[in-house]
């Protein structure tokens, strides 16, 4: 029989049976009552430490929480004392995958499909551990065994839908592209209506709708010039912060930031399913860049502002090495400022940081031969960072949005990725079709940024050669013909 732990009632201390107890901490769970739940489950432990399915869901309850060295030892222990479990295995992978642990989460995530052949998410999990360790065709198998079991599983077909767009394979990866909006809390990213997305006809009352992140609006907006001649009346929602960016494309009177505000429309479309409607391929993808400016009484504030704070000499090179923390890709993607060590040895240059939130607190601890102009607290807006922008040398950046900004605006932008990179990016290429000043420097190794900043120290030392276009080292460019 199962031990009995007494828990309080009052001032008397009452036994309960621990699968009653393991319920409810199982409900408070499914509830997002994560507080209870790790309470409860901790006090279960205290009388059944080898309790499988009690430390299984103390593990997931402390991955929810963030302390994913604890779920990993309470998770593992669990799938030792429960013998081959798929869902132990499902649910394990992913942990394996937030710590970099990608030959355990892939074996784990085969193993849960072996013991559970019939269930999607297993082969869902394991196309997502595929698409990390750049194993595509294998993420589109995976994938594709998914939906052979489930076809309206969205979770699968976006999925597929990255690794199709990564390698290049843009008629199919648009359309599965679509299915983004039947995960789970994305319809909220959608105007609550019963009108139709829109079909790329002229229409009188269209609603552009700026969606996911800032990085994809400024990637996207391109496409609304394009809009606009079918549609001339065209609207758009989005946040208060793009503000800046959507008054280049559209009077501000036709701007807004909430559903109840937006005037009544016939059709809508994200920002984000241009691509689709347009045709968009590697070869034609509309890159009339710059199609950002910064507005020249703020370029001529912030190159006073900068004046006094490095020599005139000196190449004024504007630096972000983190991401926005809640991005699901922010593990991989970001950095810190010590990665940028190679760079802050250079003779010659100034490093301007562009960073915001907690990372920029990284600044306090810099002593880099470079000067380090911490000026990002003063960027109250996107109209601030285009002039700041717009009065440096060049971007050197994680992948987050001011990269997509400075290439927006035509400036030379040096973007470092991740092994695994968001589709956008494609593979193993130095250049983008998006965007013509952008140079990519590509991890070799998962989370291990010391080659990738050796590369581009050694590339910013090379000496110039002349160049119209680019204060940066001169460099092979592919021309993207406009759409």
């Amino acid at each position: 029989m199962d031990p009995v732990p007494p828990i309080r009632a009052g001032a008397i201390m009452v036994p309960v049976p621990i699968d009653e107890l393991f319920a409810v901490a199982a409900h408070y769970e499914r509830t997002g009552k994560m507080q209870e739940a790790d309470r409860l489950l901790s006090h279960i432990l205290t009388v059944a430490p080898n309790q499988p399915d009690t430390l299984h869901l103390s593990g997931i309850v402390a991955f929810r929480f963030g302390r994913q060295y604890e779920a990993l030892e309470k998770m593992e222990k669990a799938i030792a004392y429960g013998v081959d479990i798929a869902l132990y295995l499902r649910n394990i992978c992913e942990v394996y995958r937030t710590l970099n642990r990608l030959d355990d989460a892939v074996a784990a995530a085969r193993r849960a499909a072996e013991l559970a052949p019939s269930d999607p998410l297993c082969l869902h999990n394991l196309a997502v551990i595929h698409y990390e360790r750049v194993e595509i065709e294998d993420s589109i198998a995976a994938a594709d065994r998914a939906l052979e079991m489930k076809p309206d599983m969205a979770g699968a077909h976006f999925a597929r839908a990255e690794a199709l767009l990564i390698k290049g394979d843009w008629e199919q990866g648009w359309e599965e592209y679509e299915w983004r909006f039947r995960i789970a809390d994305a319809a909220r990213m959608m105007p609550p209506t019963d009108k139709p997305q829109w079909d790329g006809k002229p229409c009188d009352g269209l609603l552009l709708v700026a969606d996911q992140g800032f990085g994809d609006i400024i990637q996207f907006s391109r496409y609304i010039p394009w809009v606009l001649e079918r549609c001339p009346s065209a609207t758009i929602v989005g946040s208060h912060e793009m503000i800046p960016v959507l008054r280049q494309f559209l009077p501000e009177d036709r701007i807004f930031v909430r559903w109840e505000d937006c005037p009544a429309f016939d059709a809508f479309i994200a920002l984000s399913g241009l691509p689709r409607l347009h045709g968009t391929r590697i070869d034609r993808v509309p890159a009339l860049v710059p199609y950002l400016h910064a507005d020249p009484g703020r370029v001529a504030a912030w190159r006073e502002r900068l004046r006094p704070l490095a020599p005139a000499s000196y190449k004024r090179i504007g630096i972000v090495w983190a991401g926005r923390p809640t991005h699901n890709n922010d593990r991989r993607r970001s950095a810190k400022l010590a990665d940028f060590a190679p760079l802050s040895a250079l003779p010659g240059v100034a490093l301007v940081s562009l960073q915001k939130g907690p990372p920029a607190d990284q600044a306090g601890g810099y002593f880099g031969r470079a000067p380090l102009i911490n000026i990002g607290a003063e960027v109250r807006d996107y109209n601030d960072t285009m002039a700041l922008l717009e009065s440096l040398d060049a971007v050197v950046t994680v992948d987050t949005s001011v990269g997509h900004l400075a290439a927006a605006m035509g400036k030379p932008t040096w973007i470092l990725l991740a092994t695994s990179p968001d589709w956008r990016w494609l593979l193993g290429r130095s250049d983008t079709p998006w965007y013509p000043t952008v140079r990519l420097f590509r991890q070799t190794r998962p989370r291990v940024w010391d080659d990738v900043f050796q590369e581009v120290a050694a590339a910013l030392a090379a000496p110039a050669e002349p160049d119209a276009d680019s204060a940066m080292p001169k460099r092979q460019r592919s021309a993207a013909p406009a759409g």
